[in-house]
């Protein structure tokens, strides 16, 4: 189990590494860590988490698309926002829901031994891989939640290479927000440029 563990862990900090720096290359290796994870999550009994990791495997196709589909367009790539005050209401209400049905599903159906951490985990983690392939920079606070909470229940369940790679994630949630606080203010700076510069140099 250590074994792919490992390699789970080396693909999942490459994975985090794209992802701090706004690297789209983060979805194809997106793709492939779901596999492993699914695999680990299942021998550990993590059914809630094996299941959000399929998730993630056609969520990382989407995104894939997404930020691709601007470029493909002849735009700039798409840019870090933050997430729109209309979108608050209806993911808090999201992740309610979502924490609700998985508890549910797992108490009545499975022999899962953290019923409530899992899906506490995994509903964060689904609304955050959405918010994630709209280059949100709120996702990053969903991640922190969900990294720190995973790291526990790792620790419990005895998956430390797990865990010491989600107690990185912890960390580098923190710092990653602050970069794409950094990346978005660069894009705006950039984008007030270019209208000054159009302004003052109109095309004749």
């Amino acid at each position: 189990m250590q074994t792919i563990e490992i390699i789970g862990a080396i693909i999942g900090l490459l994975y985090l590494y794209l992802e701090y720096k706004a690297n789209k290359w983060l979805w194809p290796v997106g793709v492939v860590m779901p596999v492993v994870y699914v695999w680990i999550f299942f021998n550990s009994k993590f059914y809630a988490d094996m299941g959000v990791n399929i998730y993630y495997f056609f969520a990382s196709i989407y995104g894939w698309i997404l930020w691709n589909r601007h470029r493909n367009n002849g735009q700039d790539e798409l840019p870090i926002t933050h997430t729109p005050n209309k979108h608050i209401l209806p993911i808090t209400v999201t992740a309610l829901l979502l924490f609700a049905i998985i508890a549910f599903i797992l108490v009545r159906f499975t022999d899962s031994p953290v019923p409530f951490g899992d899906s506490f985990t995994t509903a964060l983690s689904i609304l955050g891989m959405w918010l994630l392939a709209k280059k949100y920079v709120e996702q990053w606070w969903f991640w922190f939640a969900v990294n720190i909470a995973s790291c526990g229940l790792y620790i419990w369940k005895g998956l430390y290479p797990t865990s010491v790679l989600f107690g990185i994630y912890s960390v580098i949630s923190v710092f990653g927000y602050f970069k794409w606080k950094k990346i978005m203010l660069n894009q705006y700076q950039s984008t007030i440029a270019s209208v000054s510069s159009s302004v003052e140099n109109p095309a004749k």
